[in-house]
């Protein structure tokens, strides 16, 4: 065997050997929604009603048969309350239109004085302020929303933090998106959402690689729901993580300079 075909076989042994260890260090994610989904089961939708908890912020707009007195209760006082780090406004404190429930689950209302409104929907809050309003307006009705509809995710997501939403609805799913997919190590039948209604936490966990995902309670998010990622109990450390690019990045190197090798070995042979 000749000097030129022996470092033509060794070279091509190396890039080999390095091409295989590279490769054995790439991790294949788990799809989304695998295996058959029954289309027919889960396309009902059962969407759970939001009760309005402490320090919600709650939009009220009266409306009646009398326009002047009714503009008497839609002079809503400004709110500040801190921006959210997933509302792409910063740390600075916004002044919103909107009545907040404070620490006891009330609000105050013009003319009406303190009403009790956490553990309410929407619905029976409109109920109670129709049949209140009534005294001083013909035919009240009134339009109520949430104004800081909120969710946090923590955990193996590409961006931690809190994210609020101009709706009043979201699923896991599109939340996982909101906030950059879930990372390489992250689990996705492993993601528990937390959850606080009238005084009760809750706890739900989800898998979203299982279509009866659509099925549970927790599909749609609820405000204020904290939703953790959990990481692959395999997940390299910080520094198991700083030696795999260092190693991914002298393979590409050792790669390259390997190919020149054999560009050079074919041209002098």
């Amino acid at each position: 065997m000749t000097i030129h075909k022996c470092i033509y076989h060794n070279t091509v042994f190396a890039l080999a050997l390095s091409l295989l260890l590279f490769s054995c260090r790439t991790t294949k994610p788990v799809q989304y929604l695998q295996g058959h989904i029954d289309t027919a089961a889960l396309s009902r939708i059962n969407l759970p009603e939001p009760l309005i908890q402490k320090g919600d912020l709650v939009g009220i707009t009266v409306y009646s048969d009398n326009p002047e007195a009714t503009a008497v209760f839609n002079q809503q006082m400004n709110t500040t309350i801190a921006a959210d780090a997933g509302s792409g406004t910063g740390n600075t404190p916004q002044t919103m239109p909107g009545y907040l429930v404070d620490a006891n689950g009330n609000i105050r209302f013009q003319l009406l004085g303190e009403l009790h409104v956490e553990g309410l929907t929407k619905a029976e809050l409109e109920d109670m302020l129709k049949e209140k309003l009534a005294k001083y307006l013909m035919n009240p009705y009134c339009n109520i929303r949430f104004l800081n509809y909120k969710f946090t995710m923590l955990g193996e997501v590409g961006k931690q933090g809190v994210y609020t939403i101009p709706g009043e609805r979201i699923s896991i799913l599109e939340a996982l998106g909101m906030a950059g997919d879930i990372t390489l190590y992250g689990l996705k039948d492993s993601i528990m959402v937390v959850r606080e209604t009238n005084g009760k936490r809750t706890f739900g966990n989800l898998d979203v690689s299982n279509p009866q995902l659509f099925t549970s309670p927790y599909y749609y998010l609820q405000q204020n729901d904290i939703v953790i990622v959990k990481a692959n109990p395999k997940k390299p450390d910080v520094s198991e993580q700083t030696a795999n690019r260092n190693f991914a990045r002298a393979t590409t190197i050792s790669s390259i300079l390997l190919s020149l090798t054999l560009v050079f070995i074919q041209i002098f042979k």
